[in-house]
């Protein structure tokens, strides 16, 4: 039988919008109790109006951070990060610092919270990293995505043994509507949007509930570890 979130508290790592703001209302609605965590906790206070919503700060790239928070927390039943840094560019354009930062976000800031948290975390716990459709559908001028992708698939499988038995597991994204497509202007985007929304075998964008539904079956189905959940339509198939 899958698990519920009720009585249970959820840390979840990102910026106050788009797919961690949906995976917090998910959680909520799934009765559990949610940590709202990332550099800014005051936006993240000013967002969340919600008693059983709590911000607070980190930064997942620095390891005495993580250590503070979960020192500060004493302990929670579920880790999900959402933390990310932008590094899409061709290779004769990449900066190595951007790569690096990059990997240091999802990578090994994944590698930080589970070294941190996990002996704080309870047998049936579990850990939920971001890998992405890039990791397995390579593009151009998406190779630092792609390796830091690839990167966060093998370390969910590496912790899912090492850790076991809390769980851990990635949810892989491919093209979704959080904002994180703005950037290109209305036009733009809804161009985009369309071509792989026709694309794709489920003929849609992808929207941050999708990911959320995701986020919360994967932290209530008690017999998944080391997977990474493929919400992205079938882009990787076309």
């Amino acid at each position: 039988m899958t698990a519920t979130l009720k009585e249970r508290t959820v840390l979840v790592i990102g910026r106050p919008g788009g797919i961690a703001r949906a995976i917090t209302f998910a959680v909520r609605e799934a009765g559990g109790s949610v940590v709202a965590a990332g550099r800014d906790a005051g936006a993240l206070a000013e967002a969340y109006d919600d008693p059983g919503i709590v911000a607070e700060s980190v930064d997942v790239t620095d390891e005495a951070s993580v250590a503070a928070l979960a020192e500060r927390l004493g302990g929670v039943d579920h880790v999900v990060s959402t933390a990310s840094a932008r590094a899409r560019g061709a290779v004769g354009d990449l900066d190595p610092d951007v790569v690096t930062l990059s990997l240091r976000t999802k990578a090994v800031g994944a590698i930080l919270l589970a070294k941190h948290f996990a002996t704080r975390m309870p047998a049936d716990g579990s850990f939920l990293f971001f890998s992405g459709a890039t990791a397995v559908k390579p593009a151009a001028g998406m190779l630092a995505v792609a390796a830091t992708n690839g990167a966060v698939d093998a370390v969910i499988r590496s912790l899912s043994v090492e850790l076991a038995p809390i769980r851990v597991n990635a949810v892989s994204p491919g093209t979704i509507d959080s904002g994180a497509y703005d950037a290109l202007g209305a036009e733009k985007k809804a161009a985009l949007f369309a071509t792989r929304g026709n694309a794709n075998p489920a003929r849609r964008i992808g929207t941050p509930e999708d990911v959320a539904d995701a986020v919360v079956f994967a932290l209530t189905n008690t017999f998944l570890t080391g997977v990474s959940l493929g919400i992205d339509g079938g882009e990787p198939l076309v």
